[in-house]
C-alpha cells in the first residue's frame, strides 16, 4: 500500500513539476520578449557537462540538450516535490527545501559524470536561479492544490 502511496506522490509531482515548467517557460519567454535578453543556456550547459559524450564548450550541444534538459529537470523537481510530501514535508516548507537545495549559491563540485571539473555556469546561472526558484514554487503550489483535490 505504501508503494502506491509513493507512486501516486511521485505521479503527482511530475504533473506539478510539467504545470510548473509550463508556467516557467511561458513567463521566461515574455520576459525574453519584453528584455530582449537572450534565453539561458544553463540547462543545456549543465547537461552537456554531465554526459561524458557532449562538451559544454560546444554551442551545438548545449543547443541540443538545452530544451531536453530544461523539462526533464522541472519535471523531475515535481517528482522530488512528491518525495518530499510521503516524507512528511508538506507546503511551503516543502518547496523552501528543494529551493535551498538546488539553487542556492554553493561553491562549485565534482558531480559524478562531469569528468572532475567544476561546473561553472557563467553569467546565465545567476540569471536562471531566480526563476528556477520561482517554478519550485509553482511546482509546489500545483502539487498542493492537486493533494487536496485528489488526496
Amino acid at each position: 500500500m505504501a508503494e502506491v502511496h509513493l507512486l501516486s506522490a511521485m505521479a503527482r509531482g511530475m504533473a506539478a513539476g510539467e504545470v510548473g515548467t509550463i508556467a516557467m517557460t511561458v513567463s521566461e519567454l515574455l520576459e525574453i520578449s519584453l528584455s530582449g535578453r537572450e534565453g539561458s543556456q544553463v540547462p543545456g550547459q549543465v547537461g552537456a557537462h554531465l554526459l561524458p559524450s557532449r562538451d559544454p564548450q560546444s554551442t551545438s550541444d548545449v543547443a541540443t540538450l538545452n530544451k531536453p534538459v530544461h523539462w526533464v529537470h522541472g519535471i523531475s523537481m515535481g517528482a522530488v516535490r512528491g518525495l518530499l510530501d510521503v516524507a512528511g514535508l508538506r507546503g511551503p516548507a516543502a518547496s523552501a527545501a528543494i529551493s535551498r537545495s538546488f539553487y542556492e549559491e554553493t561553491p562549485p563540485c565534482s558531480l559524478p559524470g562531469n569528468r572532475g571539473r567544476p561546473l561553472a555556469l557563467g553569467r546565465s546561472g545567476s540569471r536562471h536561479r531566480p526563476v528556477a526558484q520561482g517554478c519550485v514554487r509553482r511546482n509546489g503550489a500545483t502539487y498542493d492544490a492537486m493533494a487536496r483535490t485528489f488526496g
